[in-house]
């Protein structure tokens, strides 16, 4: 029994870059590409979907070239193409791009709990209840498009982490709280009035 399911998406976060492996925060759509490590991810993903016989109807993604990588070896075993969805980018960084981590807590003395405000005061960029709800509005319009459908979308930990939020109604300030690694996949199943995690952050070995 589906309880009158919509739609089902399995979300694929890219591989690795020189950029998650530092940890550095960045909201360019250009740069930087997939690393080798970001590659065998992906590669990994692939089989991991290939022995689950994961079905579908269509692969879309977002547009940063790291992601448009990784869709690109996705799509290759459903021997599709992808459809890019400009609206699904990650979250504006502000001042913190280009910063890692750490280069974060020095300009921000007050540490982690300075961070934490930024976020929902957006001073940092996009505020975390501003970017909740775009992402939710994105997934929401591809799940209304794809009713009965078994979707896949590539994208960034950050929108996954925002999906996930939307979709159960979590609080914008336990967003970071939800882990999404490079190269992982999770799935959630919409319904009429409501939705469900499959599971998350599954990472194929």
């Amino acid at each position: 029994m589906y309880f009158n399911r919509k739609c089902k998406i399995t979300f694929v976060c890219h591989g690795a870059t020189i950029y998650s492996e530092e940890g550095r925060f960045s909201d360019a759509q250009n740069y930087p590409p997939l690393s080798d490590q970001g590659v065998d991810e992906i590669e990994n993903v692939v089989n991991y979907l290939k022995a689950r016989a994961i079905k579908n109807d269509v692969i879309y993604s977002s547009p940063a070239i790291r992601v448009q990588q990784s869709a690109e070896l996705v799509a290759k075993l459903f021997k599709q193409d992808f459809e890019i969805v400009e609206d699904l980018t990650q979250r504006q960084c502000g001042e913190w791009n280009g910063l890692t981590y750490s280069q974060i807590l020095e300009k921000y003395p007050q540490g982690v709990s300075e961070i934490l405000a930024n976020l929902e005061s957006g001073k940092a960029g996009e505020s975390t209840p501003d970017f909740i709800k775009r992402i939710k509005h994105v997934i929401d319009d591809l799940v209304e498009k794809n009713t009965g459908n078994r979707i896949i979308i590539v994208t960034h930990p950050d929108v996954i982490q925002a999906a996930i939020s939307g979709a159960l109604e979590i609080p914008a300030d336990k967003m970071l709280k939800i882990y999404i690694r490079t190269g992982s996949v999770t799935q959630i199943s919409y319904f009429e009035n409501w939705a469900s995690l499959v599971y998350c952050d599954h990472v194929p070995l």
